[in-house]
């Protein structure tokens, strides 16, 4: 059974015969299959099989010696294991979601000196363990919040306290933090040579810290297998990825060169901003690629929905929904209706929130923006891993239909260029 959904009704008059591009699609699929396209390298991903056991036997030793476990890393390294936290737990997990497990926080992601020490100031007086994320050791702004937080640990705990608290998701036989955990005596868990950073949220990178949050991952593996199943058919009428690649990819061509990503659930809010790795750091290259933005309403219907209803004509929309919320909550009535929503009383507010999506679809098509509609089943494990799949195959079609190497992200390596001379650091 799929979780997953799609509605194309609103990209009718929108775009030309799909038929125009099934041969590309057709020999795109092809050269995934075969695993003879650019980037063939970095296929991992489409075989979605990991070790559970160990993964959960060191996330059991985690929970059960911390009050707080801090995932650092940066882009791929930790933005599917937060979006996965955000979908699966509840809205306030760290205060709500104890379940006897740690509360978990991210460091890492960002060189913000506020942000880290209030970070350490939190954990003070905790007991605290680390899972530090990079395949190369060396990325700045992780390597730089694992400095601290190392330190922060063996001050704690001494060097042999340390061994059992810092777990190290890394390169499998290269790199510094591969070194640094057979010299210390980390336990370690690699990250594929086939897997990029964008693509790793199946592999020990996001579901280590899922597990310690008390996540079932096995759950998410058996949904992200489903996805394999369903998103490996060549037939394009049959596989609802390549179909959702085809149509960003003719309106794109026609100009249409910014995709919206909608939600109206908080749950969503870092799974779109993985989507938004995903499809930025895959696509934009060579002067090409769909710009990714991403929008949470109701909230950006009264601060961008101006924009998007009459902007420029550049845009469609993807919106993310889901069928089933985990609770509901009714509105109330009010004996002297002074607010005048007493023709809602007894809806729900999931009644309300679809109303609200069905009112912004329909305005926005009439305004002159194409949108199509992915529903989810539920906030259930088995749905995020489809979900997940379900994207990453995706992008990796509409990378290859444009013509360029989804797989790699060379243009990264300029800023970072730019940053080591401004710190003079050596080589520079």
């Amino acid at each position: 059974m799929s979780h997953l959904s799609l509605n194309f009704n609103n990209l009718n008059n929108f775009i030309p015969e799909k038929s125009s591009i099934l041969p590309s699609i057709q020999s795109c699929h092809e050269m995934l299959e075969r695993g003879d396209g650019p980037g063939s390298d970095f296929l991992g991903w489409m075989q979605p099989t990991v070790n559970l056991a160990e993964i959960e036997m060191v996330a059991k030793s985690l929970r059960d010696q911390c009050e707080v476990f801090i995932v650092i890393g940066i882009g791929g390294s930790y933005i599917g294991a937060q979006a996965g936290l955000t979908f699966l737990k509840s809205s306030f997990p760290n205060q709500l979601d104890k379940e006897g497990g740690p509360d978990i926080y991210f460091a890492g992601q960002n060189i913000s000196s506020d942000y880290h020490s209030d970070l350490m100031d939190l954990i003070s007086g905790h007991d605290v363990c680390v899972n530090v994320i990079s395949k190369s050791g060396t990325t700045t702004e992780p390597a730089i919040a694992f400095r601290f937080f190392k330190e922060l640990i063996e001050k704690k705990y001494g060097t042999d306290g340390a061994k059992n608290r810092i777990v190290i998701t890394t390169d499998a036989s290269k790199g510094a933090l591969n070194q640094l955990a057979a010299e210390k005596g980390y336990r370690k868990f690699v990250i594929p040579d086939d897997i990029g950073g964008r693509f790793s949220v199946l592999s020990p990178v996001g579901l280590l810290p899922m597990a310690v949050a008390g996540i079932d991952i096995g759950k998410v593996i058996a949904g992200a297998l489903k996805g394999k199943e369903l998103y490996s058919c060549p037939s394009v009428e049959e596989n609802d990825a390549y179909r959702y690649a085809g149509f960003r990819h003719l309106l794109y061509q026609k100009g249409m060169t910014t995709e919206i990503f909608a939600t109206f659930q908080p749950a969503f809010h870092h799974f779109s901003e993985w989507w938004k790795q995903l499809g930025g750091e895959s696509e934009g290259k060579d002067g090409k690629g769909i710009f990714p933005a991403t929008v949470e309403f109701a909230t950006d219907l009264h601060s961008m929905g101006q924009w998007i209803q009459e902007g420029q004509r550049t845009i469609f929309e993807t919106f993310l929904l889901i069928e089933k919320s985990n609770r509901q909550l009714k509105i109330p009535t009010s004996k002297n209706d002074a607010d005048g929503l007493n023709y809602l009383a007894g809806k729900t507010l999931d009644h309300v929130n679809n109303k609200a999506y069905e009112a912004a679809a329909l305005a926005h098509k009439e305004g002159g923006v194409p949108n199509l509609s992915i529903t989810i089943k539920d906030r259930s494990p088995e749905a995020l891993g489809q979900l997940f799949y379900f994207f990453e195959r995706a992008v990796a079609m509409t990378g290859y239909l444009n013509g360029v190497n989804p797989f790699d992200q060379p243009g990264v390596e300029f800023y970072k260029n730019n940053m080591f001379k401004l710190l003079n650091k050596p080589g520079y």
